[in-house]
């Protein structure tokens, strides 16, 4: 997926006569978790790329690949999370992000769809339960909580 189909733009749309202000994201699961990360970041979803193991950096950061030149930084959002490793899969990808002009890419268990998500229906964390790099959730019709991605966070802790 390129950047040209996730552009993401926040939409302002009238329903009953109030606006309703939505934002794009794209899913994706890790460790049994639905986790959304606007569009606005996403640069593109691959596959099968070879990572480039890189000494002395923490076990989230599977190392560094080279993408038509760039050098992007990989870590394992589940390793990043605390959750257990597990075996990649062919469902396993790579996405992409361009934050604050810094590139990285994230390996997540396997990508879901694109939603168009209401931002007046996003609650905050649990501050009990609060994970550093989960900065909002949203209940679905079809699921039972979709969890969002702080990517300013993201790359303040790599």
């Amino acid at each position: 997926m390129s950047a040209d189909t996730a552009v993401n733009t926040a939409n302002e749309m009238i329903e009953d006569g109030m606006s309703v202000s939505t934002e794009r994201f794209l899913t994706f699961s890790s460790d049994g978790l639905t986790i959304g990360v606007s569009t606005n970041y996403v640069i593109e979803i691959i596959t099968n790329h070879i990572i480039t193991m890189v000494p002395l950096v923490p076990n989230y950061v599977k190392g560094i690949i080279n993408l038509r030149g760039q050098i992007i930084p990989i870590i394992d959002i589940r390793l990043r999370m605390g959750k257990p490793s597990i075996e990649y899969t062919s469902s396993t990808c790579i996405i992409v992000l361009n934050i604050n002009s810094t590139s990285i890419g994230i390996i997540v268990d396997a990508v879901q769809q694109v939603m168009d998500i209401d931002q007046s229906k996003v609650s905050p964390v649990p501050v009990e339960n609060q994970q550093e790099l989960i900065n909002g959730m949203v209940s679905s019709s079809d699921r039972s909580v979709i969890l969002f991605l702080d990517c300013e966070q993201l790359v303040q802790s790599y």
